[in-house]
């Protein structure tokens, strides 16, 4: 498959892009056994609630639409899901042995991206798990953020934000992941000092996202009051190299030009992407 050659995925569903891959036979039944779990699924979190939904509804009606799955590189007896885990947890959940599936041939890069857009398209992804999604295909499948945008049917902003959002500490991250925090009340934390605090006074207090951005104007303007206002010339190049790469950069310049260029990482991971960066490059 040819990377560069990407398509508005939300724009066509999933229905097209199944049509893009090669299906031995539209509809197939397999074990339950026989399937595994997309390694590729940036859905962690599966709401007990409407799981209990779907399987009551399995148990009534059965699976309307099939589990989309290819053979899996790592067991060659066996499937990986690229679309409807939620089914295939449900269907386990309903008693059944088999479920009906449609078998396709899909590299990893494509099962990435129908995972993406089931989830996208059905709102089932908190913040985090979105974000990670779309830092996943930068990372791993050279993606940039354009590309991102155009396949997702995003704008490049939205895809902006949520990666801005992966720079926020693991504390944070869970409040975003279970929902207690919304995306908007963390696009407002990033890049504040005293972020895990605030945070959990929005929590507390039950803040909109309105009374929320008051609440951190009050810190933001406590900080700046103690210290010089930034060159907006540097401001601006910070919140390129934070938008190129995804973490948090503070650039200090002093008068003589000498200074500090500071990168915050979260976890090892963010650590060596951003000493893989600077070994690729010098």
């Amino acid at each position: 498959m040819d990377t560069n050659k990407i398509k508005k995925g939300l724009g066509r569903g999933l229905s097209s892009l199944i049509g893009e891959t090669k299906s031995e036979i539209n509809i197939n039944k397999l074990p339950i056994s026989d399937l595994l779990s997309n390694k590729f699924q940036p859905r962690k979190i599966f709401d007990d609630e409407s799981l209990l939904d779907l399987t009551n509804s399995i148990k009534e009606r059965g699976i309307v639409q099939p589990i989309i799955v290819r053979k899996s590189n790592d067991n060659k007896s066996k499937y990986e899901i690229i679309a409807g885990e939620r089914r295939w947890l449900a269907a386990q959940k309903a008693g059944l042995h088999e479920v009906p599936v449609v078998i396709t041939e899909a590299d990893d890069l494509k099962s990435l991206e129908f995972a993406i857009i089931e989830n996208v398209q059905r709102n089932d992804l908190n913040a985090v798990e979105e974000a990670r999604g779309y830092q996943r295909l930068i990372d791993e499948f050279s993606y940039d953020q354009e590309k991102v945008a155009k396949f997702i049917g995003k704008s490049r902003s939205h895809i902006a934000n949520y990666l801005r959002v992966l720079g926020l500490p693991d504390e944070v991250l869970k409040l975003v992941e279970t929902k207690k925090l919304s995306p908007g009340h963390a696009k407002i934390l990033v890049g504040l000092g005293n972020v895990a605090f605030v945070a959990n006074k929005i929590v507390e207090k039950k803040l909109s996202v309105r009374q929320a951005e008051n609440f951190v104007k009050i810190f933001k303007t406590k900080k700046q009051s103690f210290k010089q206002s930034k060159d907006p010339n540097l401001q601006s190049l910070e919140y390129s190299i934070r938008d190129k790469i995804g973490l948090n950069v503070l650039i200090k310049n002093k008068k003589n030009n000498t200074g500090l260029l500071v990168f915050e990482y979260k976890d090892l991971d963010q650590l060596n992407k951003i000493i893989e960066i600077i070994k690729s490059n010098y």
